[in-house]
């Protein structure tokens, strides 16, 4: 017996390889090019903290150099590692998670914005990366 040939077709709402910004009109967000390039936590001058909140493998793909990483999931029990005289950029691969994180933070007093487009309109505007180990930083 032959499998019948059934039509198919994409769903209109696939992406289809096309990168999209998420954001959201009720949280703060700035666009890449108003984050600071670098941040040093070891410099009392820098009043900012890059957080990224993307997931262990990612981050060691690659990230901004100086930033801070708390995985989403993990943000509520770590926010003693945050400082709440700190302005917080949070980014994460294109907005989505970091939307969650920023709205949350804002919630319980953090002054946080997202990043707009994340860590790939990072990589896009030519942005420092470093990476885990020997490889090259890449976002993918």
């Amino acid at each position: 017996m032959a499998w019948p040939t059934l039509p198919a077709a994409a769903h209109p709402a696939v992406n289809h390889g096309r990168i999209e910004t998420v954001t959201s009109p009720e949280v703060p967000s700035v666009p890449v090019d108003a984050v600071p390039a670098e941040f040093d936590r070891a410099d009392p001058a820098v009043p900012a903290i890059l957080l990224d909140v993307r997931e262990d493998d990612e981050w060691e793909l690659g990230h901004a150099p100086g930033a801070i990483h708390i995985p989403m999931v993990d943000v509520p029990a770590r926010t003693d590692e945050l400082d709440y005289d700190s302005e917080l950029y949070v980014i994460c691969r294109q907005g989505g998670r970091s939307i969650q994180v920023v709205e949350y933070l804002t919630h319980i007093g953090f002054d946080a914005v997202h990043v707009s487009g994340g860590m790939v309109a990072w990589q896009r505007a030519g942005r420092p990366l470093a990476a885990d180990g020997d490889r090259q930083a890449k976002i993918y």
